[in-house]
Protein backbone atom coordinates (compact mmCIF):
# COMPACT_ATOMS: atom_id res chain seq x y z
CA UNK A 1 0.00 0.00 0.00
CA UNK A 2 1.17 3.16 -1.23
CA UNK A 3 1.52 5.95 2.01
CA UNK A 4 0.38 9.36 1.80
CA UNK A 5 2.93 11.69 2.76
CA UNK A 6 2.01 14.02 5.29
CA UNK A 7 4.09 16.98 6.02
CA UNK A 8 6.08 17.42 9.51
CA UNK A 9 6.10 20.73 11.37
CA UNK A 10 9.21 22.45 10.67
CA UNK A 11 11.79 20.59 14.04
CA UNK A 12 11.01 17.27 12.26
CA UNK A 13 13.47 17.31 10.09
CA UNK A 14 15.26 15.84 13.34
CA UNK A 15 13.35 13.06 14.71
CA UNK A 16 15.51 10.63 13.21
CA UNK A 17 18.64 12.15 14.47
CA UNK A 18 17.03 12.39 18.04
CA UNK A 19 15.68 9.22 17.94
CA UNK A 20 18.74 7.03 17.24
CA UNK A 21 20.10 9.21 20.02
CA UNK A 22 17.30 7.71 22.50
CA UNK A 23 18.18 5.67 24.74
CA UNK A 24 15.05 5.52 26.42
CA UNK A 25 11.31 6.54 26.30
CA UNK A 26 8.77 5.16 24.66
CA UNK A 27 -5.40 4.83 16.46
CA UNK A 28 -3.45 9.76 16.25
CA UNK A 29 -2.62 10.62 13.05
CA UNK A 30 -0.70 13.61 11.80
CA UNK A 31 -1.16 17.41 11.01
CA UNK A 32 -4.66 18.03 12.80
CA UNK A 33 -6.52 14.49 13.41
CA UNK A 34 -9.99 14.17 13.78
CA UNK A 35 -11.66 11.62 15.62
CA UNK A 36 -13.07 9.48 12.64
CA UNK A 37 -9.27 9.44 10.96
CA UNK A 38 -7.52 8.43 14.32
CA UNK A 39 -6.55 5.49 16.19
CA UNK A 40 -6.62 6.64 20.30
CA UNK A 41 -6.02 10.68 19.57
CA UNK A 42 -5.74 12.58 22.66
CA UNK A 43 -3.49 15.39 21.43
CA UNK A 44 -5.34 17.43 18.57
CA UNK A 45 -2.02 18.43 17.16
CA UNK A 46 0.89 15.97 18.22
CA UNK A 47 4.14 18.30 18.51
CA UNK A 48 6.58 16.47 16.68
CA UNK A 49 10.11 15.61 18.25
CA UNK A 50 12.82 18.18 18.18
CA UNK A 51 14.52 16.65 21.26
CA UNK A 52 15.00 12.95 23.07
CA UNK A 53 15.37 13.22 26.62
CA UNK A 54 17.14 9.88 28.04
CA UNK A 55 15.40 8.52 30.73
CA UNK A 56 16.39 5.94 33.34
CA UNK A 57 16.59 2.15 31.47
CA UNK A 58 14.19 -0.20 32.60
CA UNK A 59 15.22 -3.15 34.99
CA UNK A 60 12.12 -5.18 33.28
CA UNK A 61 9.35 -4.39 30.99
CA UNK A 62 5.30 -4.29 31.62
CA UNK A 63 3.55 -7.20 31.93
CA UNK A 64 1.55 -8.05 29.01
CA UNK A 65 -2.09 -7.43 29.20
CA UNK A 66 -4.43 -10.72 28.23
CA UNK A 67 -7.65 -9.38 27.68
CA UNK A 68 -8.64 -6.83 24.67
CA UNK A 69 -11.86 -5.53 26.72
CA UNK A 70 -9.99 -4.94 29.97
CA UNK A 71 -7.53 -2.80 28.40
CA UNK A 72 -9.81 -0.17 26.99
CA UNK A 73 -12.12 2.23 28.82
CA UNK A 74 -16.00 2.08 28.81
CA UNK A 75 -15.56 5.24 26.63
CA UNK A 76 -13.96 3.21 24.17
CA UNK A 77 -15.79 -0.06 24.07
CA UNK A 78 -19.12 2.11 23.16
CA UNK A 79 -17.47 3.08 20.18
CA UNK A 80 -16.89 -0.54 19.51
CA UNK A 81 -19.95 -2.03 20.97
CA UNK A 82 -21.10 -3.00 17.60
CA UNK A 83 -18.38 -4.23 16.04
CA UNK A 84 -16.95 -8.22 16.49
CA UNK A 85 -13.74 -8.64 18.24
CA UNK A 86 -11.25 -11.73 17.36
CA UNK A 87 -13.38 -13.36 14.78
CA UNK A 88 -12.26 -16.27 13.32
CA UNK A 89 -12.24 -15.10 9.73
CA UNK A 90 -9.13 -12.75 10.41
CA UNK A 91 -6.75 -15.47 11.62
CA UNK A 92 -5.05 -15.64 14.96
CA UNK A 93 -5.83 -13.17 17.40
CA UNK A 94 -5.99 -12.90 21.81
CA UNK A 95 -3.16 -14.35 23.77
CA UNK A 96 -0.70 -15.81 21.54
CA UNK A 97 2.13 -18.37 22.58
CA UNK A 98 4.91 -15.63 23.28
CA UNK A 99 2.48 -13.63 25.43
CA UNK A 100 1.74 -11.52 22.58
CA UNK A 101 -1.25 -9.78 22.47
CA UNK A 102 -3.74 -9.17 19.17
CA UNK A 103 -7.05 -7.57 19.30
CA UNK A 104 -8.62 -8.04 16.18
CA UNK A 105 -12.32 -5.06 16.10
CA UNK A 106 -13.93 -6.06 12.72
CA UNK A 107 -17.21 -7.50 10.99
CA UNK A 108 -16.35 -9.91 8.71
CA UNK A 109 -19.60 -8.68 6.48
CA UNK A 110 -17.59 -5.38 6.19
CA UNK A 111 -15.57 -4.30 3.41
CA UNK A 112 -12.97 -2.63 5.18
CA UNK A 113 -14.27 -1.25 8.34
CA UNK A 114 -11.73 -2.82 10.85
CA UNK A 115 -8.94 -1.75 13.95
CA UNK A 116 -6.09 -3.98 14.59
CA UNK A 117 -3.67 -3.79 17.35
CA UNK A 118 -0.47 -6.26 18.38
CA UNK A 119 0.96 -6.17 21.89
CA UNK A 120 4.25 -7.29 22.11
CA UNK A 121 7.60 -7.32 23.62
CA UNK A 122 9.96 -5.67 21.45
CA UNK A 123 13.87 -4.15 22.69
CA UNK A 124 15.17 -0.80 22.28
CA UNK A 125 17.49 -1.81 19.19
CA UNK A 126 14.36 -2.94 16.93
CA UNK A 127 11.85 -0.43 17.97
CA UNK A 128 14.07 2.25 17.15
CA UNK A 129 14.80 0.71 13.61
CA UNK A 130 10.42 0.39 13.64
CA UNK A 131 10.21 4.18 14.39
CA UNK A 132 13.08 5.71 12.15
CA UNK A 133 11.72 3.70 9.56
CA UNK A 134 8.44 5.28 9.91
CA UNK A 135 9.18 8.49 10.35
CA UNK A 136 12.29 8.25 7.26
CA UNK A 137 10.06 6.13 4.88
CA UNK A 138 6.60 7.24 5.34
CA UNK A 139 6.69 10.41 6.99
CA UNK A 140 4.75 9.65 9.87
CA UNK A 141 5.08 12.43 13.15
CA UNK A 142 6.51 11.05 15.98
CA UNK A 143 6.32 12.92 19.40
CA UNK A 144 6.59 11.40 23.19
CA UNK A 145 3.58 11.45 25.02
CA UNK A 146 2.81 9.05 28.47
CA UNK A 147 6.87 8.39 29.10
CA UNK A 148 6.95 6.76 25.64
CA UNK A 149 7.41 7.55 21.63
CA UNK A 150 4.67 7.45 19.45
CA UNK A 151 4.54 7.42 15.57
CA UNK A 152 1.68 7.73 14.06
CA UNK A 153 0.40 8.06 10.14
CA UNK A 154 -2.50 8.13 7.83
CA UNK A 155 -3.16 7.80 4.16
CA UNK A 156 -6.39 7.78 1.62
CA UNK A 157 -7.42 3.71 1.42
CA UNK A 158 -6.77 2.59 -2.11
CA UNK A 159 -10.27 0.92 -2.80
CA UNK A 160 -12.50 2.65 -0.52
CA UNK A 161 -13.71 6.73 0.28
CA UNK A 162 -12.17 5.89 4.13
CA UNK A 163 -8.90 6.99 5.45
CA UNK A 164 -6.47 3.91 6.98
CA UNK A 165 -3.53 5.13 9.40
CA UNK A 166 -1.21 3.15 11.69
CA UNK A 167 -0.06 4.00 15.79
CA UNK A 168 2.69 2.97 16.96
CA UNK A 169 3.79 3.36 21.18
CA UNK A 170 7.20 2.14 22.24
CA UNK A 171 7.99 2.31 26.10
CA UNK A 172 10.24 0.03 28.07
CA UNK A 173 9.98 -2.73 25.93
CA UNK A 174 6.58 -2.68 25.08
CA UNK A 175 5.21 -2.02 21.46
CA UNK A 176 1.74 -1.36 21.14
CA UNK A 177 0.60 -1.15 17.47
CA UNK A 178 -2.34 -0.47 15.84
CA UNK A 179 -3.59 -0.45 12.21
CA UNK A 180 -6.84 0.74 11.50
CA UNK A 181 -9.38 1.72 8.64
CA UNK A 182 -12.66 3.47 8.84
CA UNK A 183 -12.46 3.04 12.29
CA UNK A 184 -10.52 4.86 15.08
CA UNK A 185 -12.26 5.35 17.94
CA UNK A 186 -11.23 8.46 20.11
CA UNK A 187 -9.00 7.92 22.73
CA UNK A 188 -8.02 4.32 22.04
CA UNK A 189 -4.56 4.18 21.94
CA UNK A 190 -4.87 6.70 25.31
CA UNK A 191 -6.51 3.76 27.19
CA UNK A 192 -4.34 0.95 25.91
CA UNK A 193 -1.35 2.89 27.30
CA UNK A 194 -3.25 3.87 30.76
CA UNK A 195 -4.20 0.14 30.94
CA UNK A 196 -0.21 -0.93 30.38
CA UNK A 197 1.68 1.38 32.29
CA UNK A 198 -0.50 2.28 34.89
Amino acid sequence: MSLRRVPLAAAAASIGIALLALTACAPDPVATPTASQTAGAETPTPTPIATVTPGATPTEHAVLPTDCRAILTDAVLAELKDVPLNDPAFGPSGVQDDGTLICIWADPAADTTNLTTKISVMSRGPALDLLNGLNADHDFTCYTPDGGTRCEGTWPNKDHPVIDGRTVFWRDDILIDTTFSNLAPSGYTAAIVASVFG
